[in-house]
């Protein structure tokens, strides 16, 4: 059995919330920022990438 990749999300703000989606089957909402110079952050909970806009092209 294989394990799915974690979610990638492209947002605008630099400041972002993640609450692994799904309702009442994620975790609690958790408030991240991304750093300017890396262009991403990954979320605690469930490992999903959250990438600014600005660095969609260079963060895979």
């Amino acid at each position: 059995m294989t394990t799915p990749a974690p979610e990638t999300r492209i947002v605008s703000d630099w400041r972002v919330s993640c609450d692994g989606g799904e309702a009442a089957l994620g975790h609690p909402r958790v408030w991240l920022s991304i750093p300017h110079d890396k262009g991403f952050v990954e979320c605690g909970y469930c490992d999903a990438k959250i990438v600014h806009e600005d660095f969609k092209d260079i963060v895979k």
